[in-house]
């Protein structure tokens, strides 16, 4: 029971994401979001390297 509520609240908790933001700095994020990603060697290594469970 204990169990099952705990995940009931994490659930709730993670439901309540929510940010406010003014129209000018809404503008400046979707245009940061909306930028090409700089290459990322480190990054592509990565996702590029199996998982310890995949070896």
């Amino acid at each position: 029971m204990h169990d099952i509520a705990c995940r009931e609240a994490e659930s709730v908790l993670l439901d309540r994401g929510y940010f406010s933001l003014s129209a000018e700095t809404f503008r400046k994020f979707t245009t940061m979001l909306d930028r090409p990603l700089k290459e990322n060697h480190k990054l592509r290594r990565l996702l590029r390297t199996k998982a310890p469970w995949e070896r």
